[in-house]
């Protein structure tokens, strides 16, 4: 009977280790087959005939057994007051203890008639677990303070390579590695965004994927998700803020003069380069390394560690996007709006799981708000147009102020055409164009120059002298022309646009002729015209028409003699036009006069002017270049906030 008895009890305990360390059925199965194999007594049938009654009697008492011993040796562990993974003998034992006490626990999960047993083990698997968690959170700092990172880059052969110099980031200062210190590497300049960064050791990244791996398996994947992403995170925090990133709010950023958010944007534009193609990358690559194999595990941490700073780098932009609409900032919202556009390939590639989608989302909403911007921009400039009324005429008909800054405005915008492009092509306020062919961006530009035109007729009709305001409308037109053919303006404007508006500069000439020189040469012409016969309905002499003509011409001379024409190529097409107009007509009236009988001999007693006299006086009419600079430093114009732009 004792025989029995102990025969029993051998082979219930021989069960209980193969259920134990069997981590399922097939595998209990084959340990019982290799104890078979050395004892006869041990075979599936005597194990199915004995284990009926004996095993119930006795695998309670070795269930409390295996328990206890995991208590004993997990427990020194537990409670031990220094590091485990500083000795790696004790970490290897620790978990070699961890994983039976994992497969304890899913054996009497599975057998659903060890409910005592089941809490004692559940309760001592999250004692185990509490320090797991501990000894994950010191590995990957005091991984991060020791270690030297090194950024890995593409050696052309589709491999990584490491490279220790020109590094991102520095090391702590302490060269003891005071783990007690809460220091963390940080970001440090650089140009070249093609690395990746290696912020931790491979043996470290290898024991933490070891303990996350049984975190995972033992239900807490999830405090072991919170102990990676929240340093990490800090190490992205403090990266963005060594960058020159700060945390601002948007009223923060409202508030702000403009310079100083000049500033702030360049520090974004490098920190956000940074982030996304750089920290980012790493931050994934160190992920999926800790985390390899343990499903969603992996992309939550990712989401958790990056979200602060993708949130961070987001509320900036769109910060400014909801900002004002000030012409001046055009600029800098087209360098913001350029790099979100340049980034958001790699806002795809970084955040492509489902976790990240409303990062995406965000940024991709943000990016289109920017191009919302833009276009607010565009319409409080046609605004600012609009609202520049006419208050006093330009001094000698230059170039408006206002023509002066739409056009270097416009200009300059042009450099950014093919972004520019992008974001009127996604309008729905354009003005429609009769050719289908134009692009919305040249109608847009068409639009403004319309404006603009409108803007400067009006502006015109402030003159007294009609000569005059053919002058200023001749200059004006004339600088617009000249930028548009100088710029990018000319390719969206078209041909045809330049060829009409050079055509009007014509008229705008024509018409100043006309309303400037006509009268004087109705004095020189022959006497069969009534206009040179008759002046106010009384035939003139010969004397009295060299009289007048004298007159008239000192009276253009005096007056007009202080006109700005500002383009020096107009300007001597304007002389060349007016001595082919005046002196045949003047050289004849000359011939005619000299050769009057009530002239006689004295004919130079009243020709005050030689034909020499005339082409030189006409060639001196208009002020030089250079005094125009100094008409327009004089002149005090405010354009709204806008700043002049005199060039």
């Amino acid at each position: 009977m004792a025989a029995e008895n102990g025969e029993e009890k051998l082979i219930a305990v021989a069960r209980h280790i193969a259920k134990t360390l069997g981590h399922n059925e097939s595998m209990a199965d084959d340990i019982l087959q290799i104890f078979s194999n050395f004892d006869g007594r041990f075979s599936r049938e005597n194990l199915a005939d004995k284990l009926t009654t004996a095993g119930q009697e006795e695998e309670p008492r070795a269930l409390d057994l295996t328990i206890k011993s995991l208590e004993r040796q997990i427990s020194k562990y537990v409670a031990a007051d220094h590091p485990i993974w500083s000795d790696s003998a004790d970490s290897s034992a620790f978990l070699d203890c961890v994983d039976e006490l994992i497969s304890t626990v899913r054996a009497l999960s599975a057998s659903g008639s060890a409910g005592a047993y089941l809490a004692r083990a559940e309760d001592l698997l999250q004692q185990t677990m509490f320090r797991l968690e501990d000894e994950f959170r010191l590995l990957i700092e005091r991984g991060g303070e020791s270690f030297e990172p090194t950024r890995s880059y593409n050696n052309g052969n589709g491999e990584l390579a490491e490279d220790n110099s020109n590094l991102l980031f520095e090391d702590s200062d302490e060269d003891d590695h005071d783990y007690s210190d809460n220091e963390i590497p940080v970001a440090q300049r650089l140009s070249n965004y093609d690395i990746i960064i290696d912020a931790l050791p491979s043996g470290v990244i290898h024991d933490l994927h070891e303990i996350a791996r049984r975190m995972v398996l033992s239900g807490f994947g999830k405090e072991c998700s919170h102990a990676y992403s929240s340093f990490r995170r800090e190490f992205l925090e403090e990266s963005l803020s060594r960058l020159g990133l700060g945390k601002l709010s948007n009223e923060e950023v409202q508030k702000m003069q403009w310079q100083e958010l000049e500033d702030e944007i360049d520090k974004w534009i490098k920190a956000a380069n940074v982030s996304l193609r750089i920290l980012f990358p790493s931050e994934r690559r160190l992920c999926d390394r800790v985390f390899y194999g343990l499903g969603s595990v992996n992309d939550l941490s990712f989401m958790e560690v990056c979200r602060g700073a993708v949130v961070q780098i987001l509320n900036f932009a769109d910060a400014v996007a909801i900002g004002s609409r000030s012409p001046e900032r055009l600029f800098k919202v087209l360098d913001l709006f350029e790099t979100m556009r340049d980034l958001m390939p790699e806002f795809e590639f970084n955040f492509s799981d489902q976790y990240c989608l409303v990062l995406r989302n965000d940024a991709l909403g943000i990016w289109k708000r920017l191009g919302e911007a833009i276009r607010g921009i565009f319409m409080e400039l046609e605004n600012l147009i609009r609202r520049d009324v006419a208050k006093a005429p330009v001094p000698h008909g230059g170039p408006h102020p206002i023509t002066r800054y739409v056009m270097n405005y416009l200009r300059a915008a042009c450099r950014s055409r093919e972004s520019l492009e992008q974001v009127f092509e996604e309008s729905v306020n354009v003005v429609p164009s009769k050719d289908s062919t134009l692009s919305s961006l040249s109608v847009q530009m068409a639009w403004i120059m319309e404006l603009l035109e409108t803007n400067l007729e009006a502006k015109a009709k402030i003159y007294g002298d009609p000569a005059l305001c053919s002058v200023f409308l001749m200059n004006n037109g004339r600088y617009i022309v000249q930028k548009v053919k100088d710029s990018e303006l000319g390719l969206l404007l078209g041909d045809d646009w330049i060829r009409k508006h050079t055509a009007k500069i014509k008229q705008y000439l024509l018409s100043y002729q006309r309303s400037s020189w006509n009268k004087l040469l109705g004095v020189l012409r022959a006497d069969s015209s009534p206009v040179a016969a008759n002046v106010g309905g009384k035939s003139m002499s010969m004397k009295d028409r060299m009289k007048a003509f004298n007159s008239q011409f000192e009276e253009i001379y005096k007056s007009q003699s202080q006109w700005i024409i500002s383009d020096e190529q107009l300007r001597n097409e304007l002389r060349i036009s007016l001595c082919n107009l005046v002196m045949p007509a003047y050289r004849n009236f000359i011939a005619r006069f000299q050769n009057a009988p009530d002239v006689g001999r004295h004919a130079d007693r009243y020709m005050k002017y030689t034909l020499e006299d005339i082409g030189t006086q006409i060639n001196e009419l208009n002020a030089p270049l250079f005094l125009v600079d100094e008409v327009f430093k004089k002149l005090q114009y405010e354009l709204g906030e806008a700043v002049i732009i005199w060039n």
